[in-house]
C-alpha cells in the first residue's frame, strides 16, 4: 500500500513516515497544500493523510478539490485545532476520518488501518486472499502455507500482497515499485527481482510465475 503524508511540520512528517514505513507501507511525503493535490491527484495512493493547516492551500481545500475531481482515495486530517465546528467542516469537505493533534502513534497506526481494511471491504474485498493452500491475511499482516505460518519482513508482505491481491492476473515490475517504494527511490528497479526470489524460497517456487517482459503472476497452490 502506498500512502502520502501532507504535513508541513517537517520533523512529524518525518516520524510518521519512518514509522509507517517500518510497518511496510511506502510513504511519500509533501509539505504544502498545492503540492499535496497535485500528488494525490496522480491516483496512485492508497491513503492520505491530510494536515489542515497549510501552505499554498489548506486541508479543507484539498480534500474538497480531490472529492470534487472524482478520487475517492480514503483521507485522514490531522490538525492543531479541536472543536466540533473542524471535525464538522472536515468531514463535511470528504474526508473519511479525522485526528487531533497532539495524537498517539498507535492510535495513527490504527485509524490508517481501519480505513484501508474499510475501502478493500467497501469494493467487495476480503482481507483474507486463499489460494489452495496459501492462505494471506492482508489485514493481520500473516501467512500461511498450509497450516505453517511463514514470517515475512514487512517489504516481503508488501509485494506478496501486491500479487496476492491480483492473484491469476499479471503484475508488472512498475506496478509492484509504485505501490511498495516510494516516489523517491531511485534505485535499481531489479530489487524487486529480489523480493521475488526471497519468496519463491519461502513459499514454492511455483507459486509465483514469471512472465517474460510483463511482470509476474500468482499462480493458485495446491
Amino acid at each position: 500500500m502506498r500512502l502520502l503524508i501532507v504535513e508541513d511540520e517537517k520533523r512529524l512528517a518525518v516520524s510518521l513516515a519512518k514509522g509507517l514505513t517500518a510497518e511496510g507501507y511506502a510513504v511519500d511525503v509533501v509539505h504544502d497544500g498545492l503540492e499535496g493535490l497535485h500528488r494525490a491527484g496522480e491516483g496512485v495512493y492508497d491513503l492520505v493523510i491530510l494536515d489542515i493547516m497549510l501552505p499554498g492551500l489548506n486541508g479543507y481545500r484539498v480534500c474538497a478539490a480531490l472529492r470534487a475531481a472524482g478520487h475517492d482515495v480514503p483521507i485522514l486530517m490531522l490538525t492543531a485545532k479541536d472543536g466540533e465546528y473542524d471535525e464538522a467542516e472536515g468531514l463535511d469537505t470528504g474526508a473519511d476520518d479525522y485526528l487531533t493533534k497532539p495524537f498517539s502513534y498507535v492510535v495513527l497506526v490504527a485509524r490508517v488501518k481501519a480505513l484501508l481494511r474499510r475501502r478493500g471491504q467497501g469494493a467487495g474485498a476480503s482481507p483474507v486472499h486463499v489460494h489452495g493452500d496459501l492462505k494471506v491475511d492482508t489485514a493481520a499482516r500473516r501467512v500461511f502455507l498450509g497450516e505453517e505460518e511463514i514470517t515475512l519482513t514487512a517489504k516481503e508482505f508488501a509485494v506478496l500482497e501486491q500479487l496476492v491481491v491480483w492473484a491469476g492476473q499479471v503484475v508488472s515490475k512498475a506496478q509492484i515499485l509504485e505501490h511498495v517504494w516510494d516516489f523517491a527511490y531511485d534505485g535499481d528497479p531489479n530489487i524487486v527481482e529480489v523480493y521475488v526470489s526471497t519468496l519463491r524460497r519461502k513459499l514454492r517456487a511455483e507459486l509465483i510465475r514469471t512472465v517474460r517482459g510483463a511482470g509476474y503472476r500468482l499462480e493458485s497452490g495446491r
